[in-house]
């Protein structure tokens, strides 16, 4: 069944979509026992600190290596000359002492993750390690965040790890998430927004910023759009598909809109800018873009249509503050390719110079 994600209604064709969240998360590099300190010639161990011992003979009982204890961080460790006699066992050399890696620790193995859930859903972002608090945010499936620490919380399908990130700040459990040195797709800044609609074409603004059907609150600086059904949407700038919800088809009882039932089951699609700032388009008939897919300005993202809460074949769109969700508050959209003041009104034809 769908998971439930709430959203604002649209004007003319109210606002409404969804989303399933999964349950919140690869295993972390060993924190391992003191550096250096070898048990009979073990070949050492990656420290929680970072430094890397080489171990050494230590002797039967292994008692002198403790000498080599990695040194200090960062320092190349004498290790210890190792002089002890070790008991029951001959002089052990006490390791080479751990050569400390450069400036006190082994390159970052893990200075990002890549979040792997099921197409369509997304990961829970918790403010503890842990299942019980309510999510702080949510991350899509392919998103790449970077690494603040790893800690160890509530086990999640038997795995313990999880993994503390700054945006949105809190922790995804490592077994919907493992370790990479990917970068994440690059985006510009856009120098402005265009209409979402194929070069040259027409339509009517059926709900303004403001408007009294349901264009208020966090949907108060929305555009309804009055457009026929599998009309082309086009991305108003360069970004990245940071959401998406394309699971009502025909036969589902929202495909053709609905009342306030169908509010969560409208597909749409949600872009990330890089000013970082959110575009979302929503009631489409057909998803054409994936989650994390970086598309260009003018590309087409999906086609219209009347999902979820609806009255009739429309497109719904807005600018928003990424909130770490799908759904978050707008904020004032201007249109580059619309004369004026760049916000157009409710009743007004405009026309699409999203010409790439």
């Amino acid at each position: 069944m769908r998971a439930q994600l709430s959203i604002l209604a649209l004007g003319l064709a109210a606002f409404g979509c969804a989303l399933d969240s999964q349950p919140d998360a690869d295993p972390e590099p060993a924190t391992g026992g003191a550096a250096g300190a070898a048990t009979g010639g073990a070949s050492g161990a990656w420290a929680s600190g970072g430094a890397w011992a080489s171990g050494g003979a230590a002797g039967a009982a292994g008692a002198a290596g403790a000498a080599g204890a990695g040194g200090a961080a960062g320092d190349t460790g004498s290790g210890g000359s190792g002089g002890s006699v070790a008991t029951g066992g001959s002089t052990g050399t006490g390791g080479s002492g751990g050569t400390g890696g450069a400036g006190g620790s082994k390159t970052n193995d893990c200075p990002r993750v890549e979040v792997s859930v099921a197409a369509g859903a997304t990961l829970n972002v918790r403010p503890t390690p842990a299942t019980a608090g309510a999510a702080v945010g949510t991350l899509p499936n392919g998103a790449i965040v970077d690494v603040l620490a790893q800690v160890q919380g509530e086990a999640v399908s038997g795995n313990s790890l999880w993994f503390q990130i700054p945006t949105p700040k809190g922790y995804i459990s490592a077994a919907f998430a493992t370790c990479t040195l990917k970068q994440p797709p690059v985006v510009t800044a856009p120098d402005g927004y265009y209409l979402p609609l194929t070069c040259g074409t027409s339509a009517k603004i059926a709900q303004g910023n403001n408007g009294g059907f349901s264009h208020q609150g966090k949907a108060y600086y929305a555009y309804d759009f009055s457009i026929g059904l599998n009309t082309p949407m086009v991305a108003m700038a360069d970004g990245v598909v940071k959401y998406l919800y394309d699971k009502t088809g025909p036969g589902d009882p929202c495909y053709n809109g609905g009342g306030s039932s169908c509010y969560p089951y409208a597909n749409y699609v949600v872009l990330k800018h890089g000013d970082g700032k959110l575009t979302t388009y929503k009631h489409l008939n057909h998803v054409k873009v994936a989650l994390g897919q970086k598309v260009k300005r003018g590309s087409v993202i999906g086609l219209s249509g009347s999902t979820g809460y609806s009255t009739g074949p429309h497109a719904h769109v807005m600018r928003m503050d990424d909130c770490g969700q799908y759904s978050c508050q707008s904020i004032p959209l201007k249109f580059v390719d619309v004369g004026g003041d760049h916000v157009p009104d409710t009743g007004q034809i405009v026309k699409s110079g999203n010409c790439p």
